[in-house]
């Protein structure tokens, strides 16, 4: 069996979470009696097996203990990622059919605005009770750590953006096995990245995002310990590496750039001889970024390409990559297939629509046009992506899914951001584009055609920025405004937005 609950028998004591900045730790057993007592609570509410709770937390030791009472019960867990708007976060909360809410302390504001508007949501807070909001720490402290009499696994919903900017839930199956039976990602990281008890690994990111979240579950599978990070700093990386002997990582490529921008004698300062796989996914990686890490840390960089849907997923080891730069690597989850619009398989070196076949099920929740169109007759699914398969079955990906925005390894859609910035009343028409940024991959960049009499200038591009970061969050706000005179369009009135697009990503 490998299951945290197994852990917690076999080595109690040993440590599941280290969170270094807070000094805050959690044992196997005390992991284990937390989600224990939690998923008596979700039963006591009223939680069935399919039901969903929706989680808003930072990146906090308490969200283990949730996450593995959901687990264990049946349940659905959404991330509600903590950056969002109230209008965002409530959208989510709403679509997922989340009965239950637990939100950070730090975000107690959101979650009683979220509540004002759904009477019937029932919203925690972690620590302290607050107006309208009880207690999760309380609500469990009397319950049995001993566990729930009708146990079943759990799945995770998690929302991934679609090309109207509306998020949709990645919804699998439920498991139909029992708890313990191995989870894809636990198998992979076994089995391509040596995880297992001996396990230190550093959470990088946010664990709202899907990757992270499934990583440090992962983690726990095996047996391992996580040193979770609440905010990264690629100084603060390096230093955790060398304090806790990490032996694995996940990382996204800004991270990495990020750690090449340090001084040489801050990169030297810090024995990294533990790490064993630093693992990176969430968005092109560019070549001279990845080869100056292999050169720096050695062939530990094992690459991945997947998305919240894992309908399947391609990787491959820093030899692998040397041979094929640019490559993600071949299929680990599922068979990869490049096809043409029409439906018809490609041969090796044709670029085409990049489709798997015997992966994992899926449906996007309460969308099922969007799940029809993610589906051929065939039964493949895919990503969005469009890329060509060498001879010997790697995979390269030649363009994003529409126009998409990958900033920092977060995925980005601009209609949403158009759709806003177009009401404001100093704006005749706007277009959305990502630029490429050495940092971030890319940042999202709005053109702007102001309105008769007003002057595209510093104070309009702050104004907007403001405009968009009040009703849309900070991840979507547009980090840089162009203005011009007009934009491309058709005498139909439609955006000819892949011009715009190509200008930006051939400025480089």
């Amino acid at each position: 069996m490998i299951h945290p609950r197994h852990h917690a028998q076999v080595t109690p004591n040993k440590l599941a979470c280290i969170c270094p900045e807070t000094m805050q730790t959690l044992t196997y057993a005390e992991l284990e009696a937390l989600a224990n007592q939690g998923a008596h609570l979700l039963r006591d509410l009223g939680l069935q097996r399919g039901d969903v709770v929706a989680v808003m937390l930072e990146n906090e030791l308490a969200a283990f203990g949730i996450a593995w009472a959901a687990e264990r019960s049946g349940l659905y867990l959404t991330s509600v990622p903590t950056r969002l708007s109230v209008a965002d976060a409530k959208y989510i909360v709403e679509d997922c059919g989340a009965r239950l809410l637990i939100v950070s302390d730090k975000l107690a504001s959101v979650g009683e605005q979220i509540k004002h508007n759904s009477p019937d949501l029932l919203v925690f807070r972690i620590n302290e009770a607050g107006p309208g909001l009880a207690s999760w720490r309380d609500a469990i402290a009397t319950k049995p750590t001993t566990p729930i009499s009708d146990e079943s696994p759990g799945a995770d919903m998690l929302y991934s953006s679609g090309t109207t900017g509306r998020p949709k839930g990645v919804k699998p199956a439920l498991p139909s096995g029992r708890l313990g039976d191995e989870l894809p990602m636990a198998r992979m990281g076994r089995t391509l990245y040596g995880m297992g008890a001996d396990t230190v690994y550093l959470s990088t990111s946010p664990l709202y995002h899907a990757a992270p979240l499934r990583w440090a579950m992962a983690v726990h599978y095996c047996g391992g310990t996580i040193v979770l990070m609440r905010k990264f700093d690629a100084e603060a990386a390096l230093r955790l590496i060398e304090a806790y002997r990490v032996t694995h990582s996940t990382w996204v490529p800004t991270h990495f750039v990020r750690l090449l921008r340090l001084p040489d004698d801050v990169r030297q300062a810090f024995d990294l001889s533990s790490m064993r796989s630093a693992i990176h996914a969430g968005a092109p990686c560019p070549v001279p970024v990845k080869q100056a890490m292999i050169e720096w840390w050695g062939p530990i960089i094992f690459e991945y390409y997947s998305g919240t849907e894992m309908c399947g997923i391609t990787a491959l080891t820093s030899q692998e990559w040397e041979k094929k730069p640019g490559s993600v690597g071949k299929a680990v989850l599922g068979i990869t297939h490049i096809v043409d619009d029409d439906g018809h398989e490609l041969s090796p070196g044709e670029i085409g629509h990049v489709w798997f076949s015997d992966g994992p099920t899926f449906e996007y929740h309460n969308d099922p046009a969007k799940t029809e169109a993610a589906h051929n007759a065939r039964g493949w699914a895919t990503l969005g992506d469009i890329g060509t398969l060498d001879s010997e079955g790697y995979l390269y990906l030649t363009d994003r899914k529409n126009f998409m925005i990958i900033s920092g390894g977060v995925n980005i859609y601009p209609q949403e951001i158009e759709n806003l910035l177009v009401t404001h009343p100093k704006v005749a028409d706007v277009a959305v584009v990502g630029a490429p940024d050495d940092e971030m991959g890319e940042v999202v960049v709005g053109v702007v055609q102001p309105t008769p009499g007003v002057e595209g200038d510093e104070c309009l591009a702050d104004e907007l920025r403001e405009f968009a970061r009040h009703h849309l969050g900070s991840i979507k706000a547009p980090k840089r405004f162009e203005f011009r005179d007009d934009l491309p369009r058709e005498p139909t009135g439609k955006l000819l937005k892949g011009k715009l697009v190509k200008e930006f990503r051939d400025r480089g």
